[in-house]
C-alpha cells in the first residue's frame, strides 16, 4: 500500500498525472463501506489504509460472515488490486472463493484462501520465518501461520513433528533453527517445545499454544501457561491456536531491519 501511494505521488511529480486524477485515486484509499447497495444496511466497512499504517494489510476473518458477504468483500480488495487472505474459513466458503477467484490459493489444512495482489516491490526482510510442531496435529494451526507469514511477504519454511517426546528429532536440524530470523512454534500437549527451542537460537521465538491433547490439556490451556512460564527467556506467546497472530508477530520483527533476504 505504501508503495502505492508513493507510485502515486511520483506521477503527479513528474507530470504524469494530474492532481485530480491522484484524488480520485486517492479517494479508494481510506474506509470502504460496503452494504447491500442501498447504502442503508452496511455490514463491513473496509481499513484500506491499514498497510500504510502498520505495514500490513486488512485481513478477512472468514467466521460470521456468509458467502454472499464474503464474496463482496473480497470483490472490493480485488478490485482494488490489493488482493486478499481470509481466514478461519468454512468449506463452503472455500468453495465459493475457489470457484470465484481461480488465481487464489486455497490450503484446506489452514482453512485459508489468499489472493495475491498486483505486483510490487517485495517488503524489506530480514531472512526466512521457521514454522514449528511439536506433532502432525499441530499442522492445521501451522498452516495458519505460514499462509498468514508468506501473504505478507516473508520467505518461510517448515519443520514438523519435531516435538520433545522424540527430542533427536529437533536436535538433527540445529542448522534451519539458526538459520532463520524468526522461528514459530506451535505445539500442544504440555508446550514444552517453545522452551527447547528458545534455548538452541539466539532468535527470536513466537510460540502458539494449540487445543490438541488429551484431558488436562484443558483445550490448549496447559500449553498456554507452560509457554507462558517458560524458563528460555525471552520467548513471546499468543493465543491458543492463534496461527495467524504470531505471523503477524513475526512479520513485524522480520521487517525490523532495512536488509532485503535474497
Amino acid at each position: 500500500m505504501r508503495d502505492r501511494v508513493l507510485q502515486l505521488l511520483a506521477e503527479v511529480a513528474r507530470g504524469a498525472a494530474t492532481p485530480a486524477d491522484a484524488l480520485d485515486r486517492l479517494a479508494w484509499l481510506p474506509v470502504e463501506d460496503v452494504g447491500d447497495g442501498n447504502g442503508e444496511d452496511v455490514f463491513a466497512r473496509l481499513d484500506h489504509h491499514r498497510g500504510i499504517r502498520q505495514g500490513q494489510p486488512e485481513v478477512v476473518f472468514g467466521p460470521g460472515k456468509t458467502v454472499p458477504q464474503l464474496l463482496e468483500i473480497c470483490r472490493r480488495f480485488r478490485d482494488r488490486g490489493d488482493g486478499f487472505l481470509v481466514t478461519r474459513l468454512t468449506e463452503e466458503g472455500r468453495d465459493a472463493l475457489t470457484a470465484e477467484f481461480e488465481r487464489g490459493q486455497r490450503n484446506d489444512a489452514a482453512r485459508t484462501f489468499h489472493l495475491p495482489g498486483a505486483e510490487h516491490d517485495p517488503p524489506q526482510v530480514r531472512g526466512p520465518v521457521l514454522v514449528v510442531t511439536g506433532g502432525t496435529g499441530d499442522i492445521p494451526v501451522a498452516e495458519e501461520a505460514v499462509v498468514t507469514a508468506a501473504a505478507f511477504g516473508n520467505p518461510v519454511e517448515r519443520l514438523y513433528d519435531v516435538g520433545v517426546a522424540g527430542l533427536h528429532r529437533i536436535l538433527g536440524h540445529v542448522e534451519e533453527l539458526r538459520r532463520a530470523t524468526v522461528v514459530i512454534v506451535v505445539a500442544g500437549m504440555e508446550g514444552a517445545l517453545p522452551s527447547v527451542v528458545g534455548g538452541l537460537v539466539a532468535c527470536p521465538v513466537v510460540a502458539v499454544p494449540t487445543s490438541v491433547g488429551y484431558g488436562a490439556s484443558f483445550g490448549g490451556v496447559a500449553p498456554l501457561l507452560g509457554m507462558l512460564n517458560s524458563c528460555a527467556a525471552g520467548i513471546t506467546v499468543v493465543n491458543i491456536d492463534n496461527g495467524f497472530g504470531a505471523a503477524c508477530a513475526a512479520t513485524r520483527i522480520n521487517q525490523l531491519s532495512g536488509a532485503r533476504h535474497p
